[in-house]
């Protein structure tokens, strides 16, 4: 077993190091014969000199590059500016590889190769090659130029104050977006190559002197530890490293909102950045930092606390509140005053299923509007959504399959679970609202109360990268100044220190606001004075 274990690891690693020949033609027959039936690579010989008596080639994937770069400032460079200067022959020859990347190709990234694998997976995330003949080193060239998306909206997080741009499919792109809010030296980014065929960027960018190390190190563990063929979307990675997979909920926050990248970062927190979608991976990620918004932080303090108490409020009834209608309508009729309950047993009275087939139906039917409206983008899933529900609640109403309550009951459930700004807890939400349906129609309030304790257990159990999912409520007694940050919003001056259950190096990111009081209120008395004299 030793043996066949030590011979496929040196298959794999003559598989990754392939030399580089000097033969010109010896390189690009190895080249296309890996890249077998791949018409889209492009191979373009050339001479150089004065008597053409030097072979170069140039490889890129057509479609990938920018190819009037390539026509400018690679082709024209060596084919005919090389010729307008005459250098002394004992200067060519040997160091014409050198002469050729430093005094030829007027692009800022130029890079050496020495491995023709390494040069093949450059080709095929659209950088160019540049091939000499009679050396055994190859040129990288960067010239990506494939057409990507202009920066827009996000259109999950928009918000009526603050910044309108967005993340788009493109790492550098988002990267950059991230830099311009953070001009600090300490945020570091580091690049990751992850999936065995498709080999996607992923940078790992994160504040050097606040962050946990601790935590940085178990995100480049888990990272180093994924081995599947491609990774298409953030979610990949996202449901590769959490810690429970068989939770409903998520234990890392995707954004698509660069400013709430960049707080997140000045917290001490770790960002993923991922090739190829428009979404972020927040990490750790709680209950607490999964329920704010980042509007939250642009208006009053005041608005937002009433904002975050509205949010807090709709968790309960987008979760038990067609499970509550179950149980009092089948078991508990005795705890609604006596006139709503005789309105209530009026109104049921031409529905011919129990109160459970009445909920499931309506919410059953709701869950297929709500994703036929999510499938067709645009003003026709919207217009789906509103005419389906009203129509099809209408006509339910009037066929005496539901009744009248249980409409108001799902509409109620369905705007609270619109109010939370992350989904992914949506979702995990509605799941249990299900299994609390189900447990209210077998055992009544019981069973809800033991679905409640059930879930609450759960997610107290639940972590993100070594945090408790419910900091800081789960140890109030050391993160109460926390709660500064939590149901309720308490005003920027206030909020002098990060979450302390982030366990990071400084905690401190407010630390002159009492010595700006103290030069206001001088000034404020010198002013004082002047006016007196």
């Amino acid at each position: 077993m030793k043996r066949k274990d030590k011979e496929k690891k040196d298959q794999k690693q003559e598989e990754i190091e392939i030399p580089i020949s000097k033969d010109l033609n010896d390189n690009i027959d190895k080249m296309k014969e890996i890249l077998t039936d791949c018409d889209d690579v492009i191979y373009r010989e050339f001479n150089v000199g004065k008597r053409q008596n030097y072979r170069f080639a140039i490889v890129y994937v057509d479609g990938l590059v920018d190819k009037k770069l390539v026509s400018e400032y690679v082709l024209e460079s060596l084919m005919q500016v090389a010729r307008d200067e005459i250098p002394n022959p004992r200067m060519v020859g040997n160091n014409l590889y050198d002469l050729s990347k430093e005094g030829n190709i007027p692009i800022t990234e130029v890079k050496d190769l020495k491995c023709l694998k390494k040069a093949i997976d450059s080709v095929l995330i659209g950088e160019t090659i540049v091939l000499l003949d009679g050396f055994k080193e190859v040129l990288f060239i960067s010239s990506r130029g494939w057409p990507v998306r202009g920066i827009s909206e996000p259109v999950t997080e928009s918000v009526t104050r603050g910044p309108r741009d967005g993340f788009t499919e493109t790492g550098k792109v988002n990267t950059t977006l991230i830099r311009r809010r953070i001009r600090d030296p300490q945020l570091k980014l580091k690049y990751k190559q992850i999936g065995v065929k498709s080999k996607t960027d992923v940078a790992i960018m994160y504040l050097d002197d606040v962050v946990d190390k601790n935590i940085l190190e178990e995100v480049n563990k888990r990272l180093d530890d994924i081995k599947v063929d491609a990774i298409l979307e953030s979610s990949f990675i996202e449901q590769l490293i959490e810690d429970n997979w068989l939770s409903p909920f998520p234990q890392i926050q995707d954004t698509e909102r660069p400013d709430s990248v960049a707080a997140a970062l000045y917290e001490g927190r770790v960002a993923l950045v991922i090739d190829n979608t428009p979404f972020v991976l927040l990490l750790p990620a709680t209950w607490n930092t999964l329920l704010q918004a980042a509007e939250d932080y642009y208006g009053r303090w005041s608005a937002a606390f009433i904002v975050r108490m509205i949010r807090y409020v709709a968790v309960p009834l987008s979760l038990v509140l067609p499970a509550l209608y179950i149980a009092i309508t089948s078991y508990h009729p005795g705890m609604l005053p006596t006139q709503l309950a005789l309105y209530l047993a009026a109104t049921r009275i031409d529905v011919p299923f129990p109160a459970f087939i009445e909920a499931f139906i309506m919410e059953g039917t709701l869950e297929i509007l709500q994703e036929a409206g999510t499938r067709i983008s645009g003003p026709i899933g919207t217009t789906i959504g509103i005419v389906g529900g009203l129509v099809i609640g209408q006509a339910a109403v009037e066929a005496g399959i539901v009744s009248p309550f249980m409409i108001i009951i799902v509409a109620l459930t369905t705007i609270a679970s619109f109010s939370l700004p992350s989904f992914g807890i949506a979702a995990g939400i509605r799941l249990w609202r299900f299994i609390l349906m189900v447990l209210g129609a077998v055992l009544g309030f019981y069973g809800i109360v033991l679905g409640l304790m059930v879930l609450l257990t759960h997610l107290v159990s639940l972590k993100s990268f070594g945090i408790p999912y419910m900091e800081p409520y789960s140890n109030i007694i050391n993160d109460f100044y926390d709660l500064k940050d939590s149901i309720i919003r308490v005003p920027h001056k206030f909020m002098k220190l990060r979450p302390k259950y982030l366990r990071i190096k400084n905690r401190v990111r407010m630390d002159n606001s009492q010595k700006v009081n103290d030069v206001s209120s001088e000034s404020e008395g010198e002013n004082k004075d002047d006016r007196k004299q």
